[in-house]
């Protein structure tokens, strides 16, 4: 019995070996480039660029990531256009302005390059130009789901800290927030910009001058990590209700100390990862997946911490 055990285990590995070798030799020239909105301070997007490396390395593709470095738009879209001249097998890039990047994807798709949308815009807006489908967080949503959240919480006003308001994606997440709470956003959301310094002194000059506030909403590790310095500065930390979307290491530090309630986690890995995997086995086999893909919104609290805290600004 042992024997046949043992043949059957040599017998597997010679197989799996050989499938990986074919898969890997199958894969020679392929390549996906990643385009993204974020500039190059956004550290949150270190996630993602571990999700691609990961999965090109598992499905022997080679992968690239590229940016503007400011976080222009328009320099983007000439960064799409160049990704598309290349001729890659595939683009994977966000739709953070359709206004701004629909012509440039519209044309990479008539060139004959496949695009998956992923992280910003919808999968509508992922129709639209001719995406195979759209991986992401639906914003709106995620941000009426948080408000709902705090209207159960007995929250009547906030300030949402939006560090990239020329994105209609990170508007959403204010708007979305807004109206989960049943209030009108108005004057409630501030164009922090994305200096840190800067950032912390709108959120004290804000809550300084709006005492009755009751929440503070940031948008990520970017306008998160300097509304905590703000909030430990003035003595509010822990005290008013604090909620973010997106991890990193200081947000995981300080929903662990009770400073923030709660972090919208979209599992940024999988927005990169999934589309490498996706577009691959469609060129290779042929198979694509019938729906777009919602990798948000989970919320991550205290009691969750353990994974999220082991690979916060990693994988998490």
């Amino acid at each position: 019995m042992l024997s046949n055990l043992k043949k059957f285990a040599v017998a597997a590995c010679v197989t799996v070996a050989s499938l990986t070798t074919a898969s890997i030799a199958q894969a020679d020239g392929e390549k996906y480039i990643l385009v993204s909105h974020a500039p190059d301070s956004d550290s949150w997007w270190n996630t993602i660029k571990n999700g691609i490396a990961l999965a090109g390395e598992q499905m022997g593709v080679e992968v690239e990531y590229r940016n503007p470095p400011s976080g222009d738009l328009a320099d983007m879209a000439r960064i799409i256009e160049q990704a598309a001249a290349s001729k890659p097998n595939g683009i994977i890039t966000t739709l953070a302005d359709p206004d701004v990047l629909a012509g440039p994807i519209k044309a990479a798709v008539d060139s004959g390059v496949d695009v998956i949308i992923m992280n910003s815009g919808t999968p509508a807006q992922a129709r639209e130009v001719g995406a195979l489908m759209y991986v992401g967080q639906p914003e709106y949503d995620a941000g009426h789901a948080a408000g709902l959240r705090a209207k159960g919480d007995g929250v009547k006003s906030f300030l949402c800290v939006n560090h990239y308001i020329s994105s209609p994606a990170s508007v959403e997440r204010c708007q979305g927030f807004a109206d989960g709470l049943g209030i009108e956003l108005g004057n409630q959301m501030i164009d922090s910009g994305q200096d840190p310094a800067e950032i912390k002194n709108k959120v004290l000059a804000y809550l300084s001058a709006n005492p009755k506030t009751e929440a503070v909403l940031t948008l990520g590790p970017t306008s998160a990590d300097p509304t905590i310095a703000a909030l430990d500065e003035n003595g509010m930390a822990g005290e008013i209700y604090f909620g973010t979307f997106d991890l990193g290491e200081e947000i995981v530090k300080a929903i662990k100390a009770g400073t923030i309630k709660w972090g919208i986690d979209q599992q940024p890995f999988l927005q990169a990862y999934l589309p490498v995997v996706i577009m691959t086995n469609y060129h290779r086999f042929g198979v694509l997946p019938g729906n777009n893909i919602n990798s948000g919104p989970g919320f991550v609290t205290k009691d969750a911490l353990s994974k999220v805290e082991e690979f916060a600004g990693k994988y998490r």
